[in-house]
């Protein structure tokens, strides 16, 4: 869901590098691709997705930041970084069950899960149709429904060509990383082919029994009416203070924020989503 040509050229220009961590590069066989991954730092697993267009050095200082309470294992998904691409379209559903062959091909049961954008997509679908493979799910710039996009977005969608992206700063970092440097006209038609994707998951996202951390930038591209939609669809929204139980599920808005900012904000990103993983709960002055 990284879904505009400007969206996707500001991240990589901003340059981010992983800098603290000393990540160990594998691939495993995933569904009929040879699929890259890292894996960095000690704790629980928790598995790191990225956005459309991204690979693992362009979601930055995050996750060397994670990895210094878990074990992340960055993935690259179907097309992206160094993962092979297939005979198969991008959709969210086949992201996520890609996801759980390789939580089964590396030995993982069950483990937390932190996505952004398309990834954060991809980790919603993993908790719905993988729901005993996930603990904790913090989806970062995400809707589940295609009418929460921003009407800027919904209005380019449909003017989207493949002509208009093969001349972006990623399109060389694609190059540089990718089994197949020719390869990435073909990503990008199935990217677009992605934005037209339906998206209506309310009935399916209302019955998760999985805690979400929602996080969303005050200028990101889902409204913020569609945030707080999807928080209330998993509990959220009470007065706690009136003896109503806390929902563990949780919004996180993130001041003055556009879409790319998002990811460009670590710490502020790590501070929201360490004390959700750890279940922490800030106590009120009546508890």
């Amino acid at each position: 869901m990284f879904r505009t040509a400007l969206v996707v050229a500001a991240v990589l220009v901003a340059g981010l590098t992983v800098a603290r961590s000393e990540p160990v590069g594998n691939r495993v066989e995933v569904n009929g691709m040879q699929m890259y991954y890292e894996v960095s730092g000690r704790g629980d697993p928790l598995i790191v997705l990225h956005g459309a267009y991204m690979n693992i050095p362009s979601m930055g200082e995050i996750i060397p930041i994670l990895a210094e309470s878990h074990e992340v294992y960055a993935l690259e998904l179907q097309g992206h970084g160094r993962t092979t691409d297939i005979d198969r379209p991008i959709t969210y559903q086949n992201l996520a069950d890609d996801v759980a062959v390789f939580m089964d091909a590396v030995g993982i049961d069950k483990a937390d899960v932190f996505g952004y954008s398309m990834g954060a997509a991809a980790g919603l679908q993993l908790a719905i149709r993988h729901p005993e493979k996930v603990n904790r799910l913090a989806a970062a710039s995400v809707a589940y429904d295609a009418e929460g996009w921003q009407p800027a977005l919904k209005a380019f969608i449909p003017q989207m060509t493949v002509e208009m992206f093969l001349d972006m700063p990623f399109a060389d970092q694609y190059r540089e990383l990718a089994p197949d440097p020719d390869g990435f006209p073909a990503l990008v038609e199935k990217l677009i082919a992605l934005e037209h994707e339906p998206m209506a998951w309310e009935e399916d996202v209302k019955a998760l029994k999985t805690p979400v951390l929602i996080i969303t930038g005050d200028a990101d591209i889902a409204t913020l009416e569609h945030s707080v939609s999807m928080f209330r669809l998993l509990g959220g929204g009470v007065m706690g203070d009136m003896g109503e139980p806390l929902p563990e599920s949780r919004l996180a808005v993130m001041p003055a924020t556009a879409h790319t900012a998002v990811i460009r904000q670590p710490a502020l990103l790590h501070a929201f989503i360490e004390p959700f993983l750890n279940g922490e709960t800030p106590k009120g002055m009546f508890e």
